[in-house]
């Protein structure tokens, strides 16, 4: 595994480096993590998406520990991530999840299971406005008063820039001095206008530009996400196979 610590955001975004884990070769962590992967508690579907999300490299670039306390934001009717990262942090660790009441009401019955003992449901106002076409997020309240890493999975484009500003702030007061600021998004070529096809999208550029006002400061980055045979013009919904998406990492000085 290659990291990069730029210094510019244009050099950085030039110099994106592959992220390899050798299966042969598995830390303690990637093994748990890959182990978690086979339970009988996730679906089909995810099953089919971990060919294109690869957990186990992607937490090990992020520099996941079973130890940490990680808030998870917006992980959706399909809790992903929340799956695996749940039984992972079970014996040492918390992993909060953030969302509204709508999104654990339809989880059902794996939340009671054991393995998801330390894994903490915090409610969440954040209606969709169809005019807007954004999510208007309430109080911004993760639920724990200081946490080392948070993830921002293909999320970030569901709120406009004064709304992420207010996110990106409350992150940065809740991680602790070192703590870990995570974003993957689906890209939006930089300083392309935002249409209605283009809404699920973000530009890298802006998005750091936003994250470093916040106080943060970029630490890595990887292409692992990187999708050649997507143009960034079309709605995520059209593309084929996955959609480029760029994969920050901040650090809280």
């Amino acid at each position: 595994m290659k990291m990069i610590k730029p210094s510019l955001v244009v050099a950085a975004l030039s110099l994106l480096s592959p992220v390899l884990v050798s299966a042969q070769n598995l830390t303690p962590l990637q093994q748990k993590v890959q182990d978690v992967m086979g339970m009988d508690h996730r679906t089909e579907a995810e099953l089919a998406r971990d060919s294109d999300r690869d957990p186990v490299a992607a937490l090990d670039f992020i520099g996941i520990e079973d130890d940490m306390t990680v808030i998870e934001f917006l992980p959706a009717g399909q809790a992903y991530y929340t799956k695996i990262l749940g039984p992972v942090l079970r014996d040492n660790g918390h992993l909060y999840t953030v969302d509204n009441a709508n999104t654990f009401s339809n989880w059902g019955d794996w939340t009671e299971m054991d393995m998801f003992a330390m894994t903490h449901q915090v409610e969440f106002e954040n209606n969709f406005s169809r005019i807007a076409g954004r999510y208007e997020p309430g109080e911004i309240n993760f639920g724990v008063a200081s946490a080392d890493m948070f993830l921002h999975f293909r999320e970030y484009h569901n709120f406009d820039e004064e709304d992420n500003g207010r996110i990106n702030a409350e992150v940065f007061d809740t991680l602790k001095s070192g703590g870990t600021y995570v974003i993957v998004d689906h890209t939006r070529r930089h300083m392309k206008n935002e249409t209605r096809a283009l809404g699920r999208r973000e530009d890298p550029v802006s998005v750091i530009l936003q994250v470093q006002a916040a106080g943060f400061v970029l630490d890595r980055i990887s292409d692992m996400f990187f999708e050649e045979s997507d143009d960034l013009t079309q709605e995520v919904g059209q593309i084929p196979n996955m959609t480029d998406r760029f994969f920050l990492v901040f650090k809280k000085p």
